[in-house]
């Protein structure tokens, strides 16, 4: 199964063309300086099964098995990819991994020679941690979005209840689409099963993830949904900085206004 194959299946087609739209949407919000941020899908739901075999490809064993993943294919980006270039073309700047039968070792297909995500090890650990969870989840993406990144640099953020509350506080979209507020991570080293085993934990109760003094990680239903998510709760960080930088801390939605605000 080429990357040529996979371009001619109509639901694969779909899915990058979000995939496109979001990294389009990263780099115009400034949230993708250089290669910064990542993203994975499971395909596994789109193809036939069983997958034909990679012909041009390499295999690698995991250092962690997920057996959970047996069988499936995962799209993810392309190490030193920027998200510009994602914008123009998933395909050629992203790779499809397929596990096999037991999730101990993958093939990987990548165009010229590309190597995943050095935050594969993540990806891999939360896809299996969502298939686990069966709530239809299939997308991670890792981001660096602004103002939220500049709070976790504040000590007082990073009380994960206080952090939530405030952005929650801010504007009834954030209730009401992000209602579980935001999990946080003390500061680990990018691209480690530390960092993944971390956010695991936090995303047991929650969809957005704040890595401290790195960026965000969310999951969804497809990338959309994650970006989204990220978007609103990083408008609550601009209104909650706007207020500061006008001389006062904004009031925030109150205990009552919380309460009317249900998710729709």
């Amino acid at each position: 199964m080429e990357t040529n194959h996979l371009r001619l299946n109509e639901q694969i087609a779909t899915a990058m063309e979000m995939v496109a739209n979001t990294a389009g949407f990263l780099w115009n919000k400034g949230w993708a300086e250089r290669n910064g941020g990542n993203l994975s899908i499971n395909l596994t739901m789109l193809v036939s099964q069983p997958f034909p075999p990679f012909t041009t490809s390499y295999e690698t064993e995991l250092s962690e098995a997920a057996p959970l993943l047996a069988n499936n294919l995962l799209y993810i980006t392309a190490t030193g990819s920027r998200m510009r270039e994602v914008a123009r073309d998933p395909f050629a700047r992203g790779c499809f991994i397929q596990f096999n039968d037991t999730g101990s070792n993958c093939t990987i297909v990548a165009p010229s020679g590309l190597l995943p995500s050095s935050e594969l090890p993540t990806h891999i650990l939360i896809q299996q941690f969502l298939k686990s969870q069966g709530n239809g989840y299939t997308s991670v993406l890792h981001t660096h979005p602004t103002e939220l990144i500049a709070l976790s640099h504040c000590r007082p953020f990073l009380n994960q209840k206080y952090l939530s509350d405030i952005l929650l506080g801010m504007m009834p979209e954030a209730r009401m689409f992000v209602p579980k507020g935001i999990g946080l991570v003390p500061y680990q080293k990018p691209g480690t099963v530390l960092l993944a085993r971390a956010t695991i934990s936090a995303l047991v109760n929650h969809d957005v993830v704040l890595w401290e003094k790195h960026g965000v990680l969310a999951v969804g239903t497809n990338v959309e949904e994650c970006f989204d998510s990220i978007d609103i709760l990083n408008k609550s960080a601009q209104i909650f900085l706007s207020a500061r930088q006008a001389g006062y801390v904004a009031d925030g939605l109150t205990g009552n206004q919380l309460n009317n605000t249900a998710p729709p």
